[in-house]
């Protein structure tokens, strides 16, 4: 009879691996879109809490969260890709036209004292400029070659999102009923990844969101060359923890010094200080100090996530090893 139970247990767990690899199968094609419906979920949950006091209608709040993600894509898709593609052809232009050495040489004479080591320095920044508009031409092409699919992808995130936030509730039950721990460490598992999903989210994206837009107010209005495309750089540098706006506003403050423009060097300036600062007062407001995750985990975990994920890596990639960081602590405090 007990090789008769283990027989069963063994062809139950076979089955169960097999069923789990099948799904895993199926769901592979679309599991990142899934992950980011899931993630979009927890940012728009208190958005979808208050249409929900209002509506008393789980389903109706769920649409109007879909609908306005609908509006924060493809508004800016449809009106901004055009002046990107507009602005890139002409940085490319200038790039080729701009003489970036004789400014250089009024201002460090002694540094550019060798005609080959200047024509070498110029050749250079043009070859970086040339490369950096082409690399933006062709991941807008490419958008457009893979238009279709990314169009399904968008659908499972849309899909996952509105059951996501519509269930949420009934979601977390039956997580917490499949986890083989005591209620009080189920409890501070689902407390602590949440706040540690709110530390990454709020505190390290949306911040260098707001970062990065507070330098392109400033790049538009000092009327900077390709203000847009700046921007949209600004606001990808914000997102990266340690490197920062500085690494766009600064180059442009100082291409402003070395034409003589002294007061746009001075304007762009002042906005990437504040852009820099600004995060010592966003982030008390998004963050609380106990569940601030340090900045080399945050970056070690982007530079990994995007290796493995893709571009989603810049959110999963420290999600994953913040969650390890919660269940090893979990394990220290049942071990003790």
């Amino acid at each position: 009879m007990t090789e008769e139970n283990s027989l069963r247990r063994i062809f139950s767990v076979i089955i169960f691996l097999g069923l789990l690899a099948l799904s895993y199968l199926v769901l592979k094609p679309i599991l990142l879109s899934v992950v980011f419906g899931l993630i979009l979920a927890f940012i728009f949950s208190p958005i979808y809490k208050f249409f929900l006091k209002i509506t008393k209608a789980p389903n109706l709040s769920a649409g109007i969260i879909c609908l306005i993600l609908l509006s924060i894509i493809i508004i800016p898709i449809w009106f901004f890709t055009p002046t990107v593609i507009n602005q890139t052809l002409k940085l490319y232009q200038s790039a080729q036209e701009t003489d970036f050495i004789t400014p250089l040489k009024n201002l460090f004479p002694s540094f550019f004292a060798s005609d080959e080591f200047s024509r070498e320095f110029g050749s250079t920044i043009q070859s970086f400029i040339t490369k950096s508009s082409n690399s933006v031409l062709n991941m807008l092409g490419n958008f457009l070659l893979n238009f279709p699919t990314l169009l399904l992808q968008f659908t499972v995130v849309l899909f996952t999102l509105f059951f996501a936030l519509r269930d949420s509730k009934q979601m977390i039950e039956y997580l917490e009923s499949l986890m083989p721990f005591p209620k009080h460490i189920q409890a501070e598992f689902f407390n602590s990844s949440r706040d540690i999903t709110a530390s990454i989210l709020y505190g390290t994206v949306i911040i260098g969101l707001i970062q990065g837009v507070i330098v392109g107010i400033g790049f538009f209005a000092f009327k900077v060359p390709s203000a847009f495309l700046l921007t949209i750089l600004a606001v990808i540098a914000g997102v990266l923890p340690i490197i920062g706006t500085g690494i766009i506003w600064l180059p442009v403050t100082i291409y402003f010094l070395i034409v003589g423009n002294n007061l746009a060097a001075f304007g762009i300036l002042l906005f990437g200080i504040l852009s820099s600062n600004i995060d010592n007062v966003l982030r008390p407001l998004f963050v609380s100090k106990r569940t601030k995750l340090h900045s080399s985990v945050v970056l070690i975990g982007m530079i990994g996530g995007v290796f493995v994920f893709g571009a989603l890596g810049f959110l999963l990639g420290p999600l994953i090893l913040a969650y390890l960081l919660i269940v090893l602590e979990l394990y220290r405090e049942v071990k003790s």
